[in-house]
């Protein structure tokens, strides 16, 4: 706010001098107090409505930075008592967003994944795909999958999130390949496992590519490595972890 102390009165500048055809442009131009109030208010009203990012709130951010993509997060909640009740009971779709500011709002207030129950996964995938090998966008896919049994050696939580900002981020795969479907982290008693699901199994290249950045990521050592498999392979086999078709 301007110093209105500074500004002489009108009756000591006449005193002074004789007015000259000057003095009334000037006492024109003079901020009246109105005028100083009013300024003070709009300032207090620009700083009301500044923009602001996720980063300076969680929840009442107005900054959105789109994504290529709206994306969908999963829950599967653990069983509960000794009935098997059906895979798509247990699976929960929980919201859409498509901003980078919506990706860590809803991040920063879900529970980590060092915190999920056993028997429990995330899934974050691409809207209009369901994370089910039978989902028409999947049947012909299939996933690079790291599987960590010293569960203590890990910190589960890291290694999600730059999965999930490597998907959201759009840096697996070249632009044009369209390859990644989405992205699962698994918590079981025994290990935790963090998936990559693709549209296809046989994109020889491509895939092989996505393995290595997904290596790399997770800041494997050299002695540990990604496998791929196909969902057909999992779905003849029985099980989630069929024989690999290649490794990274």
């Amino acid at each position: 706010m301007a110093n209105t102390e500074s500004i002489p009165p009108a009756t000591e500048i006449i005193n002074e001098k004789e007015p000259t055809p000057t003095d009334g442009v000037a006492e024109e131009l003079a901020p009246s107090e109105d005028t100083l109030v009013g300024a003070e208010t709009n300032a207090e009203i620009v700083t009301e409505n500044k923009s602001s990012t996720v980063f300076d709130s969680t929840i009442d951010f107005t900054v959105k930075h789109p994504l290529r993509h709206t994306w969908t997060l999963w829950y599967t909640k653990p069983q509960h008592g000794g009935s098997k009740s059906d895979w798509g009971d247990q699976l929960k779709e929980v919201i859409d967003f498509d901003s980078v500011e919506e990706f860590w709002g809803i991040y920063n207030n879900i529970p980590k994944a060092s915190e999920l129950p056993q028997k429990s996964d995330y899934h974050l995938f691409k809207k209009s795909v369901r994370p089910e090998w039978e989902d028409v966008q999947n049947e012909n896919g299939g996933k690079w999958a790291y599987q960590c049994r010293d569960k203590r050696q890990v910190d589960i939580d890291d290694l999600w999130l730059n999965t999930l900002l490597g998907a959201v981020g759009e840096t697996l795969e070249d632009e044009g390949d369209n390859e990644i479907m989405g992205v699962v982290v698994t918590i079981r008693k025994a290990h935790y496992r963090i998936s990559i699901w693709t549209r296809t199994a046989n994109n020889d290249k491509a895939l092989l590519a996505i393995g290595r950045r997904f290596k790399e990521l997770l800041k494997l050592p050299s002695g540990e490595s990604v496998d791929f498999s196909s969902h057909k392979d999992a779905a003849t086999s029985g099980s989630s972890r069929a024989k690999p078709r290649f490794s990274a």
